[in-house]
């Protein structure tokens, strides 16, 4: 016959239940107890089943990332994080990518999962709305939705724009654009809220000739920065609504024959890995992404575990990174 968690307890002289607690490094069990569980364990040759774990417990340990702009790099740099996060708590990552918003909410709640990590929402979204009133705990990553409030990780985007605004100002330049991101997410919001805020208190305009949105992937950086470098009067500096945009801009201004910082100096948002590289030295708004990840996974399981009260809103600040992209704007 099969070993079981009983035979197991029963070994080790505890509790079924503190046999489960202690083979998912529980900390509420002492280092002794589960030292004395998991001898038991080898010696009988016990291996747990996830499948009588979830009849046991009523969960089933497996936390759902729902990313549907797969477009936009940010989002693989933070699954890493994320899954040690969970994998620490003794839950298991899901990564889900259905774009069907009316549809998707009913399928991540028939996936048995235990709570699900909303990272790519749109203001107007129903899915958080659909998973509230299904009863499956959710916490927002980086982007909110209006409808309904939840556990979220988010980015405060003021005092980086406020830094690299006044380091831009300094160096001399006045025709500021910018390339920003879809003006339905809580992102794309933000960000262009904060940065017109930082100028504004400067006494200097984002005139509407030299601003575009697209998605928040290279190819909508790029093609919004060609039109910027084609204008009559091209903006000297832009601001981009992510690295990812950033890296499309240094494309268009390459084809187009115009340097990087000499004729039009470009800053990026998020501060991914490549920003950094030789190749690229992109100046960025930086934050510290892998922490809010991490953070994100912590509330999940508190969420789950604990029910808490109260929705915690969790901002991460901004801090100004100043690389090659940017340098005083040229004379002519």
């Amino acid at each position: 016959m099969a070993v079981t968690s009983r035979d197991v307890a029963r070994l080790a002289g505890v509790s079924q239940p503190t046999v489960s607690r202690a083979l998912r490094d529980d900390p509420r069990v002492s280092e002794e107890t589960k030292k004395r569980v998991r001898d038991a364990a080898m010696l009988l040759g016990y291996v747990p089943s996830e499948a009588g774990r979830a009849l046991s417990s009523g969960r089933t340990r497996r936390i759902g990332l729902l990313v549907t702009d797969l477009e936009n790099q940010f989002y693989a740099h933070i699954i890493a994080p994320l899954h040690r996060e969970l994998e620490s708590c003794g839950y298991q990552l899901v990564l889900h990518t259905e774009t069907a918003d009316e549809s998707v909410a009913e399928r991540l709640i028939a996936n048995g999962l235990d709570g699900v990590i909303l990272a790519t929402t749109t203001v107007e979204s129903v899915v958080p709305l659909r998973l509230r009133d299904r009863g499956l705990p959710f916490v927002y990553f980086n982007r909110t939705a209006a409808l309904v409030d939840a556990d979220a990780t988010v980015v405060a985007p003021g005092r980086g724009f406020e830094v690299a605004v006044d380091r831009a100002l300094a160096l001399g330049h006045r025709r500021i654009g910018a390339v920003l991101g879809p003006q339905n997410t809580s992102t794309g919001r933000s960000r262009e809220v904060a940065l017109r805020a930082a100028l504004a208190a400067k006494g200097i305009p984002l005139e509407a000739g030299v601003v575009r949105h697209g998605p928040f992937d290279t190819a909508a950086g790029d093609s919004a920065t060609a039109e910027l470098l084609a204008l009559p009067d091209p903006p000297t500096l832009i601001f981009c609504g992510n690295d990812v945009m950033a890296y499309g801009a240094l494309n268009a201004a390459r084809r187009a024959g115009a340097s990087v910082p000499g004729d039009i100096s470009i800053i990026g948002f998020d501060d991914l890995p490549p920003a950094s590289w030789p190749i690229l030295e992109l100046s960025t708004i930086a934050y510290d992404y892998v922490q809010m990840a991490r953070e994100a996974g912590r509330l999940m399981v508190q969420r789950i575990e604990e029910r808490p009260e109260e929705f915690a809103h969790v901002e991460f600040a901004t801090t100004f990174v100043e690389r090659r992209t940017l340098s005083a704007p040229s004379a002519h």
